[in-house]
């Protein structure tokens, strides 16, 4: 299983929806996903209309051991994608797992457990870089950044990537950037073509060459509970990130050959 976290310490940046919309869209093309919504305020859950009353296990129940991946999953209204709720309780755990064992790797354990069900997953981190996204990164290959086309867009990526490098050190060797996705992006703004220009002159080719613009369509979905590619799948938006997904398979690694069957 193919594993990505979604993660970005600055909020505001478009995170959730990029996971929500990327997460169908992968479903879509008929790779089975899984979303793990790892953020407190619970908005992945809520953008895919999974109510508060059927979270019956969630992410916490999950990191603290007290439900496997398979006890804990929800089926969504989207064909091939299942999701891992968040509620308020995902708040604590940052405290509640000090004194825990191998408290940075609970979510690569859990996950370790459930390879075979899903093709990929992905991981909606919080806005920060406690213990929490600690977690997401221990468990993942991969780390997709969202980053917003605004003034202040580099500020805060230098710190993310000085974590990745720690994480890379201590705990996972293998993890990776995969790719930077603009979002926000506002064409009538030339401060807006200025900063995407900016990014790629420092980052080049991890910069997807998708962004994502500002859409109406795109806020309105979650209170619908619905993803944009549903909600409205000819805005913009969604057609955005119908085409980010296309770059993002076309970077995730690929299977092995088959050794052939002798006749």
């Amino acid at each position: 299983m193919i594993r990505i976290a979604i993660a970005n310490q600055k909020g505001g940046v478009g995170k959730t929806t990029t996971a929500i919309n990327l997460a169908t869209a992968l479903a879509a093309t008929g790779m089975r996903t899984l979303l793990i919504d790892l953020d407190p305020q619970g908005n992945a859950s809520t953008g895919l209309g999974i109510g508060h009353a059927a979270r019956e296990y969630s992410s916490y129940d999950l990191l603290l051991g007290e439900a496997t991946v398979a006890e804990a999953v929800i089926h969504t209204r989207v064909p091939l994608l299942d999701i891992i709720a968040a509620t308020q309780d995902l708040s604590g755990a940052e405290i509640e797992l000090i004194d825990v064992a191998e408290r940075t790797h609970r979510l690569k354990n859990a996950l370790d457990a459930a390879q075979e069900q899903w093709d990929i997953c992905l991981v909606d981190c919080p806005p920060s870089l406690g213990l929490l996204t600690v977690n997401a990164m221990v468990a993942a290959q991969s780390l997709l950044v969202p980053l917003q086309c605004e003034f202040f867009a580099l500020e805060g990526l230098s710190q993310l990537l000085t974590t990745v490098e720690r994480i890379r050190g201590r705990f996972n060797s293998d993890l990776s950037i995969m790719g930077v996705a603009l979002t926000m992006y506002d064409r009538r703004n030339r401060l807006t073509d200025q900063v995407a220009d900016d990014v790629r002159a420092c980052l080049g080719k991890l910069v997807f060459e998708t962004v994502i613009p500002r859409n109406v369509r795109l806020s309105e979905a979650p209170s619908h509970g619905l993803p944009a590619l549903i909600y409205d799948h000819r805005c913009s938006g969604s057609e955005a990130y119908m085409q980010l997904a296309r770059e993002l398979i076309g970077r995730l690694p690929q299977p092995e050959p088959r050794p052939e069957m002798a006749a």
